[in-house]
C-alpha cells in the first residue's frame, strides 16, 4: 500500500515581517516532522505575508524574502515542503517553492492572477506558464496557488493528467460569510473531477480590512473530505492518504485516457525518496463547521485582535453610549484583547438619558473594563457661544447635533494621544452606507470594527454573544431599546431612516449586487423609498473615503471591494 502523510500548516504570518514569518514556517515544519508528515504545505506568500501590495515594488523586500526562503530550504531536511514566496526572474511571480530534504528542488508560478474585488495581482506579478509535477519515490505530487484551483480545467487538471496523485494548493483566501461552504463544495468537485487527492492550505489571521479564516481541507479522489482545519486559528491538519486508491479509480476512467492524449505533459522532476521512519498515530482532527453567526463573530474578534496587535498597539478605547453598536464593539474588543486592554468612555450630554448612561456603566462592569466619564455639556455650551455671532438668526439643526459627535471624537483622540490607545469606532454598515454618521466625529478613530456589519446583523451578533456560556455582557435594555444617537430630545434612528429591516435588504441589493432603483422596486419595495436610500448612499461616498478601515465580512465591502467616484452625477 502506498500511503503518504500530508500536513497543512495554516499559520498566521504578518505582512513585511519576513524573518519572523520564516521562523514561523520553521517552527510549524518541525511540528509536521514530529507528527510524521512526509509533506507539509504552507500558505500563499507565507514568507512575505499576504497581500504585500506596493512592498512588492521594493527590491530590498524581494531580496529579503529570497534570503529567507534559502534559509528555510536548508532546514527542510527529512521532509518535503511547499512554501509560498515571491520569486524573482526577469519579473516577479507569486510562487510556491518545493523544498525537499534540505534543498529547493522546484518552483511553481501562479497562473491565474485575480484582479477583482480586493485582489490586485496583475499590478505586481507576471503569470506563470508551467505546471511541473514532482515524483518523490513512487509518489507523484504537484503544487499550485489559490486562484488556480478555481478554474475547472486549470493547472490542477493538467497536473493530474500528467500523473499527479496529490495536488497541494496553497492559499490566502479571504473570508466573507458563506465562503467556506462554497469553497468546500468547489474543492470536493475539483478532487472528484480530476481523480486526485487535494490538499488545500489557507492562511489565517487579520491583515488590514481582510480576515483569513484558515479552514484548510484535505479531500480524497472521490471528493470526500478527509480533514478540516480549525476556523480562525492556527492549526496543523494531518491526514494519511492511500495513493493506490487513486490508481484504481483511474483504471476505470476511460475519459481520462483520451484527455491525456490531447494534453502536452508538464515537466516531471524526479526526487529521491525520503528515509522511511516510524510514524506516530495521526492526531484526530474532527472539526465541525461553525454556525453562521458564530463564524462572523469569530472573524470580527480575530480581525480586531490582529489589526491592533500587528500595528503595534496593546490597548484600545471606545466611546460607550449605552447603545447596541458600542456595546458589541466593546464586547468584541474584550474577547480579542482582554478586559485589561480595553477602556470605555462615557461622554454624556444634556440629551443622554438615565437609561443609556446606566446601561453603559453596566456593560463596563459586566465586561470588567475601566470606564472614564467625560461630560460634553460644558464644551458644547462653549462651542455654541463661540459660534453665536456666525449663527445669529438661524435655528438649531443637525449642525448642533454634529458638534456633539465631534466633541466626543476630540475627547477620544485626546485620550489616544495621551495614553497611546487606539480608538475603535462603532458605526455599522447601515449607517456608513447612508452617511448616518459624523465626519470627524463618531467616524474619528483607527479601526472600524462594524464597518461591514449591517444593523440587523449587529442585533443578531449581540444576542448570540449573550447566549454563550457565562453571564450575558450586554444589558437586555440595550438590545430592546429603539436605536438612537441621542443628539436631540426624543430622537430615534427611524426619525431619519427607514426601519433597518427595510433598509438593510435594499442596501445589500444596491451596494453588494449593483441593482438599480427600478430593479429593486420590482422586487416589491416602494420606489420612492428606494430612490431616497440610494441617493443617501451616493452622497455619502466622500465620507466613506475618509473613514478608518474595517473588517470585511460580506462579499462586497466598502473600500477595495467597491470603488466609485466621489464626483459622480450618474443617478441610474
Amino acid at each position: 500500500m502506498r500511503r503518504v502523510r500530508v500536513g497543512l500548516a495554516q499559520i498566521n504570518p504578518t505582512v513585511g515581517a519576513i524573518e519572523a514569518n520564516a521562523r514561523l514556517v520553521l517552527d510549524w515544519m518541525e511540528r509536521a516532522r514530529a507528527a510524521g508528515c512526509d509533506l507539509v504545505a504552507f500558505p500563499e506568500l507565507a514568507l512575505t505575508g499576504y497581500p504585500p501590495e506596493d512592498l512588492l515594488f521594493k527590491t530590498a523586500f524581494i531580496e529579503a524574502n529570497l534570503r529567507a526562503l534559502a534559509d528555510v530550504a536548508r532546514q527542510s531536511r527529512g521532509i518535503t515542503a511547499v512554501v509560498g514566496y515571491v520569486d524573482k526572474r526577469d519579473d516577479i511571480f507569486n510562487a510556491a517553492a518545493v523544498l525537499h530534504d534540505g534543498a529547493q528542488v522546484g518552483t511553481y508560478h501562479k497562473q491565474y492572477l485575480p484582479n477583482y474585488g480586493v485582489f490586485d495581482e496583475n499590478r505586481y506579478f507576471q503569470s506563470g506558464t508551467e505546471a511541473p509535477v514532482f515524483a518523490v519515490g513512487d509518489t507523484v505530487l504537484a503544487a499550485n496557488i489559490c486562484e488556480d484551483i478555481w478554474y475547472p480545467t486549470g493547472p490542477t487538471t493538467l497536473q493530474a493528467l500528467a500523473g499527479a496523485e496529490l495536488v497541494v494548493t496553497i492559499n490566502a483566501s479571504p473570508y466573507h460569510a458563506g465562503k467556506a461552504q462554497f469553497r468546500e463544495k468547489m474543492l470536493a468537485t475539483r478532487a472528484a473531477d480530476d481523480l486526485v487527492c487535494l490538499a488545500f492550505v489557507n492562511t489565517v489571521g487579520g491583515q488590514d480590512e481582510l480576515v483569513f479564516d484558515g479552514q484548510s481541507f484535505i479531500f480524497n479522489e472521490k471528493g470526500e473530505r478527509i480533514a478540516r482545519g480549525r476556523a480562525f486559528e492556527e492549526d496543523l491538519v494531518v491526514a494519511d492518504l492511500d495513493l493506490d486508491e487513486i490508481f484504481r479509480a483511474r483504471l476505470h476512467d476511460s475519459r481520462r485516457r483520451k484527455e491525456k492524449l490531447r494534453t502536452a505533459g508538464p515537466t516531471r522532476i524526479s526526487l529521491p525518496p525520503l528515509p522511511i521512519r516510524e510514524k506516530p498515530k495521526p492526531p484526530a482532527h474532527e472539526i465541525q463547521a461553525l454556525e453562521p453567526v458564530e463564524e462572523i463573530y469569530q472573524a470580527l474578534v480575530l480581525g480586531t485582535r490582529d489589526y491592533v496587535t500587528k500595528i503595534g498597539y496593546k490597548h484600545v478605547v471606545i466611546g460607550l453610549s449605552g447603545g447596541i453598536d458600542s456595546a458589541l464593539v466593546a464586547t468584541i474588543a474584550v474577547d480579542a484583547l482582554g478586559a485589561a486592554n480595553v477602556t470605555g468612555v462615557t461622554m454624556p450630554s444634556p440629551f443622554s438619558s438615565v437609561g443609556t448612561r446606566r446601561d453603559a456603566a453596566r456593560l463596563a462592569k459586566n465586561l470588567g473594563i475601566d470606564m472614564l466619564r467625560v461630560p460634553i455639556t460644558g464644551v458644547l455650551k462653549a462651542y455654541k457661544r463661540a459660534l453665536a455671532s456666525a449663527f445669529k438668526g438661524l435655528k438649531e439643526d443637525v449642525t448642533e447635533e454634529n458638534l456633539q459627535a465631534r466633541i466626543r471624537g476630540n475627547y477620544l483622540m485626546a485620550l489616544s494621544n495621551k495614553f497611546g490607545w487606539l480608538v475603535l469606532t462603532t458605526g455599522n454598515k447601515s449607517e456608513v452606507s447612508v452617511g448616518y454618521c459624523t465626519l470627524y466625529g463618531d467616524m474619528a478613530g483607527g479601526f472600524a470594527v462594524l464597518k461591514d456589519v449591517y444593523k440587523t446583523m449587529v442585533f443578531k451578533l449581540a444576542r448570540h454573544r449573550n447566549q454563550r456560556a457565562g453571564a450575558p455582557p450586554i444589558p437586555e435594555r440595550t438590545l430592546t431599546r429603539p436605536p438612537t444617537a441621542e443628539l436631540k430630545p426624543g430622537q430615534t434612528d427611524q426619525d431619519t431612516l427607514p426601519p433597518y429591516e427595510l433598509l438593510d435588504p435594499v442596501l445589500k441589493l444596491y451596494v453588494e449586487e449593483d441593482r438599480s432603483a427600478r430593479e429593486i422596486a420590482e422586487l416589491g419595495y416602494d420606489e420612492a423609498t428606494v430612490r431616497s436610500i440610494l441617493a443617501l448612499v451616493d452622497r455619502a461616498e466622500y465620507k466613506r473615503r475618509q473613514s478608518p478601515p474595517g473588517i470585511k465580512i460580506t462579499p462586497r465591502a466598502f473600500g477595495k471591494d467597491r470603488r466609485l467616484p466621489i464626483t459622480n452625477r450618474w443617478s441610474g
